[in-house]
Formats: structure tokens, C-alpha cells, sequence
């Protein structure tokens, strides 16, 4: 099955292929802690979602009003390292929606181009995308910002407004949008809480799914309705 109106799926990575989001943010939230900046994992969520490292620790800095001590990016790398290599698991049903889906397909992500292959990697998800993988780290600015998305679907020959992008965070449903793309909510990752696919919707969403399994089926559904 496959949707006419879209010629161009775009994934997030983190949280929309690889269930990678309470790792990171867990190992963000005790090293954040440990230098005197006390956060949760949930903080984090809420707060930075779909945000660059870089953003998010600017943020940080700025409220703060201090630097980060220089060990800061060495111990939490390792620490999110490790975990990957324990745990870091592909999100349920994403091989399966893959295999359905007929349409190319990249992967624009605020981690740099080395992070977003080491996780493809890991969850053996990588032979999917090839070298269609686009980072934040190339443009001049990352999400909410439109220009990642615009950069992805400008190398792949894809007109906007036939790109489909698949995003777990509000930061990302804006820059889809900003970018003039369809956007489809994701919250089956394992950080979503109950009230996440109402945050999706609100900022913009055209449909939300729970489950990576529905993503044709939403396709179809969305290929039913003129784009505008």
C-alpha cells in the first residue's frame, strides 16, 4: 500500500526508530544532577525533546549561569554508550512498517551524522537508510526550525510539500510544519506519557499514532484528504 499524495518519508530517529530517549535523557539528568543542576529525565522530556544537545545545554547554561564543567560531554557519552550497547532496542513494529512502506525513506535528527549511525547500527536498522541520513549538525539551525527537513527532502529531489515527516517531539512537528510538510505524531515510544499525543496534535499533527504499525494505514488515510 502505498500513499500517492507523498513522495518522501522523513524519521526522526530518536524515540521514532530507536527507543533511545530514557537513555539519553537519563544519562543528561544524573550527570546535570551530579554537577549541581538538578533535573528528572521527565524535566528533560518536556522540556528539550527533539532539541540538539548543543541547544539544550545552551539553554541550561544560560538559566544556570554558569558553564558546564569540561568532563561534562566525555562522562555523558560514555554513559549513553554503554546503555546503548546493553539496551538500545529499534521501536516495536518500525522493521515492520519498513518492509509496508514503498516510498523513500531518510533520517533527519538533531544527533550528529556519527550518533544517528551508531544507533541505526546497534538495532540493525541502518542497511534502511544508506547514507540518507541528515543532521542537525548540517544546517544553520536545528528544530523547531524548518531547516533540516528542507535540507533532507532538497537532496533527495522531494518537493515539500510531498514529504511525509514522522516526529515524537513538539519542537519537531514545528519545524515540519514551518517547513510546509505533513507531519505525522508518534507516542509509542517508551518516554510518552499519556498526555503526549494531545501535545503532538496541539502543535499541529495531522494524525498521531501509537503504534509504527498504523503508519500505512495513516497514509492512506491522509492520502484520502487534499493537501492544503
Amino acid at each position: 500500500m502505498t500513499a500517492r499524495r507523498f513522495g518522501l518519508v522523513i524519521f526522526d530517529c530518536d524515540g521514532v526508530l530507536v527507543d533511545s530517549e530514557p537513555i539519553i535523557n537519563r544519562a543528561h539528568a544524573r550527570v546535570l544532577t551530579a554537577c549541581g543542576y538538578p533535573i528528572t529525565e521527565s524535566d528533560l522530556v518536556r522540556r528539550f525533546c527533539g532539541m540538539s544537545d548543543a541547544d539544550m545545554l545552551a539553554i541550561i547554561e544560560r538559566e544556570w549561569g554558569r558553564g558546564l564543567p569540561m568532563f561534562y560531554g566525555e562522562r555523558v557519552g560514555r554513559m549513553m554508550e554503554n546503555a546503548f550497547r546493553q539496551s538500545l532496542a529499534p521501536i516495536h513494529g518500525v522493521t515492520e512498517a519498513l518492509d509496508t512502506l514503498q516510498l523513500p525513506v531518510c533520517v533527519a535528527s538533531s544527533s550528529t551524522v556519527d550518533q544517528i549511525r551508531r544507533k541505526l547500527e546497534l538495532t540493525g536498522l541502518l542497511r534502511r537508510f544508506g547514507e540518507n541520513l541528515f543532521s542537525s549538525t548540517m544546517v544553520e539551525r536545528g528544530k523547531p526550525a524548518p531547516d533540516l527537513f528542507l535540507y533532507a527532502a532538497q537532496r533527495l529531489a522531494a518537493a515539500p510539500d510531498r514529504c511525509l515527516v514522522i516526529e515524537d517531539s513538539p519542537a519537531g512537528i514545528n519545524a515540519a510544519r514551518a517547513a510546509r510538510m505533513t507531519a505525522v505524531g508518534f507516542c509509542g515510544g517508551s518516554h510518552c506519557g499519556p498526555e503526549h499525543g494531545a501535545r503532538l496534535q496541539e502543535h499541529g499533527a495531522a494524525l498521531v499514532v501509537h503504534d509504527m504499525r498504523e503508519l500505512v494505514t495513516a497514509m492512506a488515510k491522509l492520502d484520502s484528504v487534499p493537501a492544503g
